[in-house]
């Protein structure tokens, strides 16, 4: 059936002959894509797994840099003077021009066990948010949440500060939106469970001795929570507002690589931490 007239059309239509809208897959094809590099990257996690990807990237980049100026620990532990060349947040530079520190210091972590914790948390959190939400509303939301955290952790706290945790409240603040916007059982079940995770990291980041950005984190899930109540769920794709979407993800994501593209071009000059 079409999604636009809902007229009768065959499974072999892929431009309703009747309206001329393109039509999509088949939900049974939407349930059950085809894995990608033939099995090795679930395609319900595809994006998920993109990210986690770029971030163990730049952890070993991290780590061999770290090593290779003399840190014998590397892989336990990341000098502060390396992060701050790779992008880590710190107000100073910010403040002084270097904007792109509020996306990088997202992709950037400091240890062993600090990017296996939040790697464990994105897996499982980001397949439910992509599931959910679709792949351009995931990507928004996780750059922008990346954004937020990190601008109400330099106003709150100017210090050297890293790690996708950010993104991932940002992601749980996506799920309670998900749960307010649904005024039901099911809405309440979800907004409960999600605003537990919320409440548990906070907690967790009051831990003495850890050095956790609560502010990050709380700026993660209120833009999280943000732009997901306001861009809903996914529709049709031929609807004005998934439009909107793709242009505004794909605005995030260049605006992801100019970041990175210009840590690369700023990457041999002087270290000079403010």
């Amino acid at each position: 059936m079409c999604p636009h007239c809902r007229a009768f059309i065959t499974t072999r239509d892929r431009v309703c002959p009747y309206c001329g809208e393109r039509v999509g897959p088949r939900a049974m094809e939407r349930r059950n894509p085809a894995d990608v590099l033939g099995g090795l990257i679930p395609h319900a996690r595809f994006t998920t797994v993109v990210l986690l990807v770029i971030n163990f990237g730049l952890y070993v980049a991290t780590v061999l840099y770290s090593a290779g100026s003399g840190n014998e620990n590397a892989w336990m532990g990341v000098d502060g003077a390396t992060l701050f060349r790779f992008g880590a947040k710190y107000g100073p530079a910010i403040a002084a021009g270097e904007w792109w520190r509020l996306i990088t210091a997202g992709f950037l972590h400091g240890g062993l066990l600090h990017i296996f914790m939040n790697s464990w948390v994105l897996f499982d959190l980001g397949a439910q948010v992509e599931e959910v939400y679709g792949t351009a509303r995931y990507l928004l939301i996780y750059i922008l949440s990346t954004i937020g955290g990190f601008l109400a952790s330099m106003l709150w706290r100017p210090t050297l500060s890293i790690g996708a945790s950010a993104a991932v409240f940002g992601l749980i603040g996506a799920m309670i939106a998900l749960g307010v916007r649904h005024r039901s059982g099911f809405g309440e079940a979800i907004r409960g469970m999600y605003l537990r995770w919320a409440i548990y990291g906070m907690v967790f980041g009051l831990l003495p001795g850890l050095r956790i950005d609560n502010a990050a984190h709380l700026g993660g899930l209120a833009v999280g929570y943000g732009v997901a109540y306001v861009a809903g769920e996914p529709r049709i794709p031929s609807a004005p507002r998934e439009k909107v979407m793709r242009v505004l993800a794909w605005l995030a994501v260049a605006m992801t690589v100019l970041a990175f593209a210009t840590v690369y071009l700023t990457f041999s000059r002087p270290l000079r931490i403010v």
